[in-house]
């Protein structure tokens, strides 16, 4: 399951490129708030558009204990 809001880390080659929130998920055309896994979706990170094809996006969600 990955939330819009969310914090992602995009990965290249195993090294963390960008860390930031999800601003933008979209599944068809369609603002979503969350999508389940095995489903396709577009992402959009905050400040950052240089997403290249064999990256790797991790969500996460940050609480505090």
């Amino acid at each position: 399951l990955i939330r819009k809001g969310a914090m992602a880390r995009l990965l290249r080659d195993n090294a963390v490129v960008h860390e930031g929130r999800l601003t933008s998920l979209r599944r068809f055309t369609d603002d979503v708030e969350e999508v389940r896994e095995g489903q396709e979706c577009g992402i959009s990170l905050e400040r950052y558009s240089d997403v290249k094809e064999g990256d790797v996006i991790e969500a996460f969600e940050k609480k505090k204990v």
